[in-house]
């Protein structure tokens, strides 16, 4: 018996069995291609079903039919989501209201999305419809924040950057303490428990580190790594997002750490961290997207900082980037492959290189 009633139709994921698709041997198949042969793999982390804090939702309207949840493998069309064996249990109670609400709103004609981040204190909701939010949808937006106990509930139109509808309180997640306040929508790993192994494998592979210290963090987000790197060192933090680096700026200084964590926003695909800027760091940790990190790679090699941390969410991607890392002498000290989405051919990993 399959996992999932939508198992099969729901692009979510791609087999039956969450063992059928080997995801070390994906690790150690990309490490090759990038020249590195025989790299010591630790064993595989399972993050459990059940614990996927984090879910982008497709929304369509024909009619006054509502369809919510992921598109079809292989496919344009939404399937309507009546049950998830990955997502946390409180989230999908949360859908059949949230198909009232939207067939409710004038600013959801055909499509849109819901964003929905279970953050410490409750849901955090992005509304991203096609049409102008009118003060009628906003009265109903309000009134079901209240209703379902939603600490925040932004809103945007098309790709216009999004704006609060309510906020009953701040929502709140927790980084090795430290309270962060994340832009809606904002990109968090997909579990606590993959956040936790992807931290212990990142801190177990830093090298012997001084009150004195300079790590340099790319791709930084809105903190999920920076403040347990900064427990061990001074932080250098860049991201290019419009709104992520302001969020962990403010909890950079309201938990006292401005002398210990610096936060700048930049574009490191368009405007790479030049070597000199990464020169003398004890380390270098990067987060990149799905994409990778291929314009910033060249200049990583180039700064020849002795230990390089690679989180990698695209073994693709981690094969083309660290090519240029073998080539200049860097050797995997370290790889853990983590999977943190069951069922699905996709794979976390942290991969330590080190001269």
């Amino acid at each position: 018996m399959a996992h999932c009633q939508h198992f099969g139709v729901c692009g979510g994921c791609a087999v039956a069995d969450r063992h059928a698709i080997d995801k070390s041997a994906l690790l150690e198949g990309a490490l090759a291609r990038a020249g590195y042969l025989d790299a010591p793999v630790s064993p595989l982390v399972e993050v459990p079903p059940g614990t996927r804090r984090r879910v982008d939702l497709a929304a369509t309207r024909k009619g006054v039919d509502i369809s919510l949840g992921l598109h079809k493998a292989r496919g344009a069309e939404v399937v309507d989501m009546r049950e998830c064996a990955l997502l946390r249990p409180e989230i999908v109670p949360l859908l059949p209201p949230l198909r009232e609400l939207l067939r409710s709103l004038l600013a959801f004609r055909r499509a849109g999305s819901v964003v929905i981040n279970w953050l410490e204190n409750g849901p955090d909701i992005l509304l991203r419809l096609d049409a102008e939010f009118q003060l009628p949808d906003r009265k109903r937006i309000i009134d079901f924040a209240k209703t379902h106990d939603v600490p925040r509930i932004a809103i945007a139109t098309g790709n216009a950057d999004p704006e609060p509808a309510i906020i009953l309180r701040n929502p709140v997640i927790r980084f090795a303490g430290v309270a962060v306040t994340p832009p809606p929508g904002g990109f968090l790993q997909a579990s606590p428990e993959g956040e936790a192994a992807i931290v212990a494998a990142m801190l177990a592979g830093l090298p012997k580190l001084t009150a004195k210290s300079r790590i340099v963090e790319l791709f930084a987000g809105c903190g999920t790594l920076t403040f347990p790197l900064a427990q061990h060192a001074r932080v250098e933090a860049y991201e290019g997002d419009m709104f992520a680096p302001a969020a962990a700026e403010i909890a950079t200084r309201a938990a006292g750490l401005a002398g210990r964590v610096s936060i700048a926003r930049r574009d490191l695909h368009r405007r790479p961290l030049q070597a000199a800027e990464m020169a003398k760091a004890a380390a270098i940790v990067l987060d990149p997207p799905y994409a990778g990190a291929a314009a910033q790679m060249r200049f990583i090699v180039q700064a020849n900082v002795a230990r390089v941390i690679y989180v990698s969410c695209n073994p693709e991607a981690l094969a083309a980037d660290t090519g240029a890392l073998r080539r200049a002498g860097y050797s995997v000290l370290a790889a853990t492959p983590i999977d943190q989405f069951p069922y699905s051919e996709n794979l976390e990993s942290v991969v330590v290189f080190g001269k």
